[in-house]
């Protein structure tokens, strides 16, 4: 067999698809939960990218990895909240406003980077501590069941329970509810008594929560450090991936899913020779391209549905 399909069919491949897979995850199901709400957070990227930050300096300065669990949780809420500020409350368009986040969330984690370490572009001086990983008792033992499933980062497990939460939240509570109405008819859920805007707002801080572990785990489980803009476009691909799901908790794991095989694929063949530009823009190539069928899709739904209207 060919040498790359034969690593292409390993439990190592299948391992390293789940591991790539996690930060895809979590700001997926933070960017579903906002757009279920007719508030779409496409600030997910500046969200993960500080949330990484302070996870990195709190637990160096500290030596906590709770303290820099919560520090990275209250940061990426609070950006969630800062942008629920700006739409809600200033009225500035959400979009606009998201872009400008992710503009600071990158100017400010590099200052901040300087300020407290001296460093440049990566957090070299200092040593970060990282989320251990789970070794998944009798699993372990199964052969290549075990090598695919067992040794992963805890956030990894994490990100896959966040699915469950995700569906019981949407479909099992009231919360859910409110949010699934607020973006389908808002002036429905408006007339029986529901606020929009504090409704909205819950979403964005959820969507910030979620996020906020995207970024930790970059960060504090991928890697061992912070380097500048370390996100590198996950949380835009996050955007095609619950896109993709129908912001639905399987259709978004599926999602993030699929451009998890392609950043591994892009992992696995970089050693081949191909031009490493290819190989580093394949999953934003991807991300495009799938943008583009789901619109058409959308767009032949619509005009079917605007047809069976006529009739």
């Amino acid at each position: 067999m060919n040498p790359l399909l034969k690593s292409i069919f390993s439990p190592q491949f299948a391992f390293a698809i789940i591991r790539v897979t996690t930060p895809l995850l979590f700001a997926a199901i933070g960017v579903a939960i906002s757009a279920l709400s007719g508030s779409i957070n496409i600030g997910l990227e500046g969200i993960m990218l500080i949330s990484a930050f302070f996870g990195v300096i709190i637990s160096a300065f500290t030596g906590s990895l709770v303290l820099a669990l919560i520090g990275g949780i209250l940061v990426g809420i609070g950006m969630g909240a800062l942008l629920g500020y700006f739409h809600l409350k200033l009225k500035a368009d959400i979009i606009i406003a998201a872009i400008a986040l992710n503009m600071f969330a990158s100017g400010i984690t590099i200052f901040f980077l300087y300020i407290f370490t001296h460093d440049k572009g990566t957090s070299s001086s200092i040593t970060s501590l990282v989320f251990p990983s789970l070794q998944i008792p009798i699993i372990k033992e199964i052969p290549i069941l075990g090598e695919i499933i067992s040794g992963h980062n805890v956030l990894t497990y994490f990100a896959l329970i966040s699915v469950a939460l995700f569906y019981y939240l949407i479909y099992k509570t009231s919360l859910g509810l409110r949010i699934r109405a607020v973006g389908q008819n808002p002036d429905a859920a408006e007339s029986v008594g529901v606020n929009i805007n504090r409704i909205k707002l819950y979403s964005l801080l959820l969507s910030g929560f979620f996020g906020s572990f995207g970024g930790l785990y970059l960060s504090m489980g991928y890697v061992s450090w912070f380097s500048r803009d370390m996100t590198a476009g996950r949380g835009f691909i996050a955007i095609a991936a619950a896109a993709l799901g129908g912001n639905f908790p399987l259709g978004t794991f599926l999602g993030a899913l699929f451009f998890g095989i392609v950043n591994a694929i892009a992992i696995y063949i970089a050693p081949l020779g191909i031009p490493s530009e290819f190989i580093n823009s394949m999953p934003y190539i991807v991300t495009v391209v799938a943008l583009a069928i789901y619109s058409i899709r959308l767009s032949r739904k619509k005009k079917m549905l605007s047809k069976k209207e006529e009739i």
